[in-house]
């Protein structure tokens, strides 16, 4: 990937595409640093009880790794200067080492006064179902300043 050059960032430019894997051994380390220990992320048992297949990994890992394609592509985190989303779906954690692959794609969508505006898109590409991707956030974006970081 090239330097990232905030005088030829324009809209419809793609950012290079993210994989992630999302593991329980991820859903551990981040229940412990964010103190997040829902048995939904590590017991079957409880998550079932629920009503899910099976556990899944936390809302807000999925959110802040999904970030990781702007942050990769502006060099500067100090450059995002807002981030939203909607989780539309949860990301299904198999009891393997492989975990489930999230696919992160994203596209400059707009630019106003020197503020670009990623759209991001997070999916599981097929779900064990039916074999369709399952979005797993919605209306996912990032605003990044392309002049110096305050």
């Amino acid at each position: 990937m090239s330097a990232f050059d905030p005088a030829a960032v324009a809209v419809g430019d793609e950012l290079p595409p993210l994989d992630l894997r999302a593991t329980r051994a991820a859903a551990v380390r981040y229940a412990g640093a964010s103190t997040d220990f829902n048995p939904i992320h590590w017991s079957d048992r409880m998550a079932r009880g629920l009503g899910l297949d099976g556990v899944i990994i936390h809302g807000m890992w999925t959110m802040g790794a999904a970030l990781r394609i702007v942050t990769d592509w502006c060099a500067d985190p100090a450059r995002l200067v807002g981030y939203s989303v909607r989780f539309t779906g949860p990301v299904p954690l198999p009891d393997d080492d492989e975990g489930t692959l999230v696919r992160v794609t994203a596209k400059v969508t707009g630019i106003d006064d020197g503020i670009a505006t990623v759209l991001i898109d997070a999916r599981v590409p097929a779900d064990s179902e039916d074999g369709r991707p399952v979005k797993v956030l919605g209306a996912a974006r990032a605003r990044v300043r392309l002049g110096e970081p305050a």
